[in-house]
């Protein structure tokens, strides 16, 4: 006996003899025993097995190919024999549907299976009355598994039942759903209304909130406004100050500038005060002394021009009278000498104790103007040192420093004194302070094309000379 694949093998075969319906018995026979076809056979379906019908045919196949040998099974089926029912319907599905459709003899096996498992069902269709509570499926599916008389009929009626039942069901769930539907468009309607009702009471207040904050914003907006005119009222107010400030600042400032000058001028005058205690004389005793030296050594170039012998005092000398050779700066005008000629400044400078003060753009303008001041400053000042090494005498320089925006940095060459006027005065000023402050008798020579310069140091007791006396003298030099 050939091994089986399912099933119990100790189960008995039918009995021969046993009746077991049309399709059983011509199994049972084989082959040879079939001599005409049977009409069942000839029948057929008019459209393919619905698509339940068909898993249907297939899941009673699977169940059933477990008590089958491989010998029995069709070659295509032999792999699926030791599937479970449920991976033979899974994975041999379209194997299993299209061997009971073309192998007759692998459906007749089938069918025997079914009508052990099935025996009600199959017996009512053997008889060709199948069941009314019978599901329409399994109905369907036995008849196309065992060919009775009429199954294409009843495959046809079973599947056209199952589509009702299944177009009923798929109603009823249709209806079912449409409820569903409509009581969640109903619950959403709700919602939707209570959301509304809700965000209408919200637009609402938000309105009431926007009307209070827009009447904020206006109160904030005219504060805002009022301080800002404020604010230029007061930054105006500011400006004006600062203004005034700034004026009164640089009033202040001009004033601190003019004590500052008061306080240097004092303590420049106290200073000399303090020099001229220390050194035990006054400006008055300087101002004796100056005029002593002087008589002195008018007296001894007078004695060594006349080359009179030493002599004793005799009560003659008390007389008074002129003494001979005894001559001023003016005497030197009688000499029968221009006015322009150079020899005349050295009479004047070969006088004891000569000081020669100098106008000095006066002279510079006159000479060579074309020159930039600094120049002229430099030629003058370089001229007036040879002809001070010359003549012996002593010689000042005034410029005129009121429009000076800086001190000038000059080193006065050996011999000339240089002097700039303080901011507030003239050179002119300067010079007449200069004859001033010598002691009557000495003598003065100013060199000024000035005529006011010139009067005025003559009415000091000064002799006064042209410019152009001057530059003569330094061309020669």
């Amino acid at each position: 006996m050939e091994e089986r694949t399912g099933g119990d093998p100790r189960q008995p075969e039918p009995a021969a003899g046993k009746e077991a319906g049309p399709a059983a018995r011509a199994a049972a026979e084989g082959p040879a025993a079939r001599t005409d076809p049977d009409p069942a056979e000839q029948e057929s379906l008019e459209r393919p097995l619905p698509e339940r019908v068909r898993r249907r045919v297939v899941a009673f196949t699977g169940d059933a190919l477990g008590g089958l040998t491989i010998a029995e099974l069709p070659p295509p089926l032999r792999q699926y024999a030791r599937f479970t029912p449920q991976r033979r319907a899974k994975f041999g599905g379209n194997a299993m549907a299209a061997a009971l459709e073309s192998d007759a003899a692998f459906r007749q096996r089938i069918a025997s299976r079914v009508r052990e498992q099935l025996p009600e069902l199959t017996g009512a269709l053997d008889e060709g009355t199948p069941p009314p509570a019978a599901d329409p499926v399994d109905v369907a599916a036995a008849a196309y598994i065992l060919r009775p008389s009429g199954w294409a009929k009843l495959v046809a009626a079973a599947g056209e039942e199952a589509q009702r039942a299944q177009a009923e069901r798929a109603g009823e769930e249709a209806q079912r759903e449409l409820a569903r539907l409509r009581d969640e468009l109903s619950q959403a309607r709700g919602a939707a209304r209570d959301e509304a009702e809700r965000g209408r009471r919200e637009l609402e207040a938000l309105r009431k909130e926007l009307d209070g904050t827009q009447r904020k914003l206006r109160s904030a907006q005219a504060d805002v406004r009022r301080r800002e005119a404020s604010l230029r009222k007061l930054q105006e107010e500011l400006d004006a100050v600062r203004s005034a400030a700034g004026t009164e600042k640089a009033a202040l400032d001009s004033e601190v500038r003019r004590l500052k000058s008061r306080l240097a001028e004092t303590e420049s005058a106290l200073e000399a005060g303090r020099r001229a205690a220390r050194e035990g004389r006054s400006v008055e005793d300087m101002r004796v002394r100056l005029l002593l030296d002087t008589v002195l050594d008018a007296a001894q170039g007078l004695r060594r021009e006349l080359a009179l012998p030493p002599s004793e005092t005799r009560p003659a000398d008390t007389v008074d009278a002129v003494e001979p050779g005894r001559m001023s700066p003016k005497d030197v005008a009688a000499r029968a000498l221009s006015e322009t000629d150079p020899a005349l400044l050295d009479q004047l400078l070969a006088l004891p104790q000569a000081h020669l003060v100098v106008d000095g753009y006066n002279v510079t303008k006159t000479g060579y103007p074309t020159l930039p001041l600094e120049k002229q400053r430099l030629r003058l000042l370089g001229g007036l040192a040879v002809l001070a090494a010359q003549s012996g005498a002593e010689v000042t320089c005034v410029f005129d420093g009121a429009e000076l925006a800086a001190p000038v940095l000059l080193a006065p060459p050996r011999g000339v004194r240089v002097l700039f006027s303080k901011p507030g005065q003239t050179a002119d000023e300067l010079i007449r302070r200069l004859v001033r402050a010598e002691p009557p008798g000495r003598a003065v020579v100013v060199v000024s094309s000035d005529r006011e310069v010139a009067d005025g140091c003559a009415a000091a007791g000064a002799r006064p000379v042209a410019s152009a006396l001057l530059l003569k003298r330094l061309a020669r030099s």
